[in-house]
């Protein structure tokens, strides 16, 4: 009796270790038979009182009485699926006749609470089918990708979401994208993992730092051009429209349009052209959209308007050419101009970090999703790299990606160097590297997000 007490001591004291240092080992060791044990015992009296059950059917109800049997209790939805995960649980639920998705979702911070989990999140599979996922801890504290995550071509992870699944930049469904973050927000980072992302991928990557270049030339040698200045950027913008109508006229000559040609083949974009035809897409990374709308003279003014005319067609036209854009800044609001929220209605990926002010989470999300917006404003400053990140659907989530220092994406991108294709039309934008520089180990990353 008491070497079995001794040791029921050592296993209460490991778990309770485990759960202030390794939240994580402690879910995969301990809290993921104890919360399925948990969900299952209480899952039909915490249905009832969150309000999500619906009264029996009155074939029943006349089968019980006239059998003189007990009314039958109110039915919860049925559940189809429960399957452990490295961060929580996936509850897979056939609704009941009468029963929404929105009803799961609105009670979804009661079942948090009921089923003693960190966060509980919910989806519709198809109709009458719910997919509610559960979080054991707090998975944004310190992130930790999967090691291994589902890629194909340009569709790549850059971080986390709270319900402990992968969040995908996925630019053959979302081509255009809008990054918002204050100084010291986590933006960079972010920025950082969608180049490390990128990397090894046939892309061309193509890069608009108007600091001039502190963020993006350490990155040099995996870009197919860079621009450190307005005057730069506005002949780089130029260059790429003229390649995007140079990829029309091709996809123009190559669309097959033949009756013996099933419709399925007739190229419309890029991505249907033959391998041996397809030109390399490309991907424009925007570091500081303000610096490119200010203006202080005549002259610089009808420069900020022909680099918004260009940012504009790039937006509109070039998802077909392969060319996608990332415009990421501290500020985006109608203060910038004239042609600035036009840009804005193209771009259908929105993530903001930690912002200064109200107006320009509703310039984010304020078209979009109205309830994302409280959601970024109310985060924390210590909290660096937490951001919402939603699309035009209207949903929303939050995510934080992982940290990556400089340093790690610098030797990222030697390392894919090779893969760095030349676009003539691109050329004179090419950035000088000098020799290949050296991979430097870095320091053991911090797992919090910097």
């Amino acid at each position: 009796m008491t070497a079995f007490t001794v040791a029921l001591v050592l296993v209460v004291a490991a778990a309770g270790l485990l759960r202030w240092r390794r939240p994580a080992w402690y879910w995969l060791a301990f809290g993921v038979t104890l919360a399925a044990l948990r969900v299952l015992v209480r899952y039909r009296s915490v249905m009832d009182a969150c309000g999500l059950t619906v009264p029996p059917a009155r074939w029943r109800l006349a089968l019980a009485r006239a059998t003189n049997r007990p009314i039958p209790e109110p039915r919860p939805p049925r559940i189809r699926r429960l399957r452990p995960t490295r961060t929580g649980l996936v509850l897979r639920l056939k609704l009941r006749p009468g029963q929404d998705v929105f009803d799961i979702a609105a009670a979804s911070d009661r079942l948090r609470h009921s089923f003693s989990m960190f966060g509980v999140t919910s989806r519709e599979v198809r109709s009458g089918v719910v997919e509610v996922r559960m979080t054991g801890y707090d998975v944004l504290k310190r992130v930790q990708m999967p090691a291994e995550s589902e890629t194909r071509a340009m569709r790549v992870p850059v971080a986390l979401r709270e319900d402990g699944s992968v969040h995908y930049r996925d630019y053959r469904a979302i081509p255009h994208a809008l990054t918002l973050g204050a100084t010291e927000s986590g933006k960079s980072v972010y920025q950082r993992n969608l180049v490390a992302g990128l990397a090894p991928l046939d892309v061309a990557l193509v890069g608009i730092d108007c600091k001039q270049g502190v963020e993006l030339f350490p990155l040099a040698r995996r870009f197919s051009a860079l621009a450190d200045s307005p005057d730069t950027a506005a002949e780089l913008l130029d260059a790429l429209v003229a390649r995007m109508a140079d990829v029309y006229r091709l996809i123009r000559t190559q669309q097959r349009i033949t009756v013996d040609v099933p419709d399925a083949e007739i190229a419309a974009d890029i991505w249907d052209l033959p391998n041996e035809l397809r030109p390399t897409p490309v991907v424009v990374l925007v570091d500081e959209v303000a610096e490119l709308a200010l203006y202080a003279t005549k002259e610089e003014e009808r420069r900020r308007d022909r680099i918004i005319t260009a940012l504009v067609r790039l937006a509109q036209l070039g998802r077909a050419a392969g060319i996608y854009l990332e415009i990421c800044g501290q500020r985006f609001g109608s203060e910038l101009g004239k042609g600035i929220t036009m840009l804005r209605a193209q771009l259908t990926g929105r993530t903001a970090h930690r912002l200064n002010d109200e107006t320009s989470a509703n310039m984010v999300f304020g078209d979009i999703a109205p309830d994302a917006v409280l959601a970024a404003i109310q985060i924390p400053a210590e909290l660096r790299g937490l951001a919402i990140a939603g699309d035009a659907s209207g949903g929303w989530h939050r995510i934080r990606a992982p940290h990556t220092s400089l340093r790690q994406a610098v030797n990222l991108c030697n390392r894919y160097a090779d893969r760095t294709p030349d676009l003539p039309e691109l050329a004179p934008f090419r950035p000088t590297t000098g020799t290949a520089t050296e991979l430097v180990p870095s320091a053991k990353a911090s797992p919090a997000t910097a």
